[in-house]
């Protein structure tokens, strides 16, 4: 009798098995593997000659050995292989996606002093990350799937140089968290820096609302309204998380967008990070407009990928019990975040328009 009740359980387990395989494929169904995510972020120590650092501030943080763990990654392998051993991982995670071909890596200026004797300069007490434009190029060089993601603060001198020069190195796009760089994105002195992307036809893709993965920011710098100026110089920008956490002059963020996403042609937002615990339901609320809907993007935010932060079963007043269990099932990271966003009812041109909006051929 226990040999006869193994047996069902075995078949039962083994049937659930394809089963779920065949759910996991069926979500989507049109896609394969051809999505590209905008937007993934990694860091170093300086071991291997990256250039990169973080500072005293955030080493000491609660999160810095949070952000190791989620990167998969030691200190001691920094130590032993180099920084550029997390690049090689987040390739070889890619490449295990049955959904995402390739991944934008961003590098990460620092904070630049906008005045004083030392104004065009990086203040590396003030620079939280840094990662460097050389170090990220030479590295995404390496690998197929990785694509090269420039940072550049607009307060450096030689800003335009560094614009120019990225752009050769092939980068498809600038990536900006204001409130952590000292950037006023509403700063008229930054017109002849978003004159040149707009003539270089390079994207703009800066955090908006309010930051909580540092440990601390200018949180003001993020207001969604501050970037009219690049929208009116004819700038394609990409809001980061569509402005969902925060309020400015009393009006939450997520609300302040919103009519610029309709108002502006050349305004898209990335949908990256909008499955984490502290901002739920805002993707739902945005996929109820149409108009909003088409100028989504996808972007996974990657390390911020992993649970507690994101869960499937964080959206089950969206999604079924079984999309959940489906979803939470998926072990690599690219994978589970599109299921989960495929479940939430993410179309699939969302995930598609990537490869348009950063003009990668």
């Amino acid at each position: 009798m226990k040999k006869i009740v193994g047996i069902i359980l075995i078949l039962g387990f083994s049937i659930f098995m394809l089963l779920r395989e065949t759910q996991i494929e069926k979500l989507n169904p049109d896609i394969g593997k051809s999505i590209i995510d905008n937007h993934v972020h990694i860091a170093g120590l300086g071991y291997g000659n990256s250039g990169c650092f973080i500072n005293a501030g955030m080493r000491n943080n609660y999160r810095f050995p949070f952000y190791l763990w989620s990167m998969d990654v030691s200190e001691d392998e920094l130590k032993q292989y180099g920084d550029q051993i997390l690049v090689q991982k987040v390739s070889a995670k890619i490449a295990n996606s049955r959904t995402v071909k390739q991944a934008v890596i961003l590098a990460m200026d620092g904070y630049i002093d906008d005045q004083g004797e030392h104004k065009g300069q990086l203040n590396r007490q003030e620079t939280q990350i840094f990662v460097p434009n050389n170090y990220v190029a030479k590295e995404t060089a390496k690998y197929d799937n990785l694509l090269f993601g420039a940072s550049i603060n607009p307060n450096r001198k030689d800003a335009l140089q560094r614009l120019q020069k990225a752009r050769e190195q092939g980068a498809v796009l600038v990536k900006w968290i204001p409130s952590i760089m000292n950037i006023d994105p509403s700063n008229p002195d930054y017109i002849p820096f978003y004159r040149l992307m707009a003539k270089l036809n390079i994207p703009l893709l800066t955090h908006t609302g309010m930051e909580k993965s540092f440990a601390n920011a200018k949180d003001e710098l993020a207001d969604p309204m501050r970037l009219k100026l690049p929208l009116e110089l004819g700038v394609t920008v990409i809001a980061a998380h569509i402005a969902t956490t925060g309020k400015s002059e009393g009006q939450d963020n997520f609300q302040r967008i919103l009519p610029m996403i309709k108002k502006y042609p050349n305004l898209y937002i990335d949908i990256s990070s909008l499955t984490q615990a502290n901002k739920l339901n805002y993707l739902a609320e945005a996929l109820k407009d149409k108009a909003i809907t088409a100028k989504m993007i996808y972007g996974s935010d990657w390390p911020l990928t992993f649970f507690p932060l994101t869960s499937p079963w964080y959206h089950i007043n969206h999604i079924s019990l079984a999309d959940a269990w489906e979803a939470g099932a998926i072990k690599n990271q690219w994978d589970r975040d599109i299921a989960l966003k495929t479940a939430l009812k993410v179309p699939d041109e969302v995930f598609l328009r990537t490869e348009k909006i950063l003009n990668i051929h």
